[in-house]
């Protein structure tokens, strides 16, 4: 088991850090391309884009990570009940922003350009959670190489769409060429399937195995509706971000090309940079939770803690030192990666909160997998909460974007230090 997590998060991490390198040149290229108006644009409509993911996938690719390690279910039936159910949501998804993406964006993001962006979003979902579930899938088999090859095919996938697509859309506007970016998302994704669908073994189902059965709805059900509702949550907060930092600025004077371009230094330079070091915890939470749910089973506390502290350590053995990096050298990382001197105080005052950031993950997952969503849920719901109120609060002061720096930086704190509490609590039986 040791040496399983050990490999499977190894795997992940290499795997991670080939896939992070070609994000990294995909955000270089699409800066460059679309400018700091169009990133700006294109960080607008991320928040709705997250929201509406999380209400798609429902917390299905989680719960179907924990139910087929477990190995009281019928895996095939399991994945298959839940993409029907993800396709459904889906559908309703599509129909709802075929009616409402002109007033969203017109009334809520204060930007009619954003519409085909918002219609965009609709016809790209189907296809991310089909993925996703196929990806949990592997994961709960411990099998780690199909996540790491989909990944960085994808990414392969999108740098060639976006190097020959934005050329031509951009003449035509950049409202054009940010939703023609959102669309590239199909074809990522798509590649990731035909993949996923040729690696699983035994490919073949039944009838009964493909038709949803009512254990299986109800089992993903319960894990994944405390676990969405966390991530829901999150995603709200997140949609609540640009519209609240825009109505309120505009009140107290600031222009909306400010508001913009400052949005966009902050989402497209600022946090691209400071996060990087988060694939490695993304990949040991992935690890995680298999041997967390196995193992919480069978009352093995002691040994979930200390793989718990393992992936911390972990965690903070990236996160540190590129911390450093990011307060001594900020300037030159934002020039080499972005071509921009812009944002370098921003950097200074976040990085060190996002040590906390770092670790966050692998305590969250460590929750879910105990089964304990629910008390993640709850911080999540109390972190958002702050988060807001603080964004709203700072928003007025006048401090420009500084309030969301505030707002992010007090979310970051509560909610790591919350699921550490938890977690100690839930493991001292």
């Amino acid at each position: 088991m040791k040496n399983k997590f050990i490999k499977s998060t190894l795997i992940l991490i290499v795997g991670g850090f080939f896939t992070k390198l070609l994000g990294m040149v995909i955000k270089i290229v699409l800066t460059r391309l679309i400018g700091t108006s169009g990133i700006g644009l294109y960080s607008m409509i991320m928040p709705t884009f997250m929201l509406l993911n999380s209400i798609a996938q429902l917390g299905l690719p989680t719960a179907l990570n924990v139910l087929i390690s477990s190995d009281k279910f019928n895996t095939k039936n399991l994945v298959s009940t839940a993409i029907i159910i993800s396709l459904s949501i889906d559908f309703v998804i599509l129909l709802f922003l075929i009616g409402a993406c002109n007033f969203l964006s017109s009334n809520l993001l204060n930007n009619s350009t954003l519409s085909f962006s918002l219609l965009s979003i609709g016809f790209v979902l189907p296809f991310i959670t089909i993925s996703n579930c196929l990806r949990s899938y592997f994961f709960a088999k411990g099998r780690m190489y199909p996540h790491v090859i989909t990944n960085i095919i994808e990414d392969i996938v999108k740098l060639i769409f976006i190097i020959i697509g934005i050329p031509f859309f951009i003449t035509k506007g950049v409202e054009y060429a940010v939703a023609f970016v959102i669309l590239s998302n199909i074809f990522c994704e798509l590649s990731s399937i035909i993949i996923f669908l040729f690696l699983i073994p035994n490919f073949k189902c039944t009838k009964s195995e493909l038709k949803p059965n009512k254990r299986s709805v109800k089992a993903l059900l319960k894990i994944a509706l405390p676990t969405t509702g966390s991530r829901l949550i999150g995603s709200i907060g997140y949609f609540l971000e640009p519209i609240i930092i825009t109505y309120v600025l505009l009140k107290v004077g600031y222009s909306n090309n400010f508001i913009v371009n400052e949005y966009g230094i902050i989402n497209g330079y600022v946090m691209q940079l400071v996060l990087l070091p988060s694939f490695f915890t993304a990949a040991i939470s992935q690890a995680l939770i298999p041997i967390v749910s196995n193992n919480y089973s069978k009352g093995k506390y002691k040994y979930i803690l200390k793989k718990l502290k393992q992936a911390i350590f972990f965690s903070l053995l990236i996160g540190i030192p590129a911390t450093i990096i990011f307060e001594l050298f900020p300037d030159t990382l934002l020039e080499f990666l972005f071509k921009t001197n812009k944002g370098i105080t921003y950097i200074k005052v976040i990085a060190p909160i996002c040590l906390l950031h770092y670790i966050q993950s692998p305590i969250s997952s460590t929750l879910q997998a105990m089964n304990k969503a629910k008390l993640s849920m709850m911080g999540t719901l109390i972190g958002m909460f702050l988060r807001t109120i603080s964004l709203f609060i700072f928003s007025y002061l006048k401090i420009g974007l500084w309030s969301l720096i505030v707002a992010t930086s007090i979310n970051i704190i509560f909610v790591t230090l919350f699921d550490l509490y938890c977690v100690k609590r839930n493991l001292k039986k």
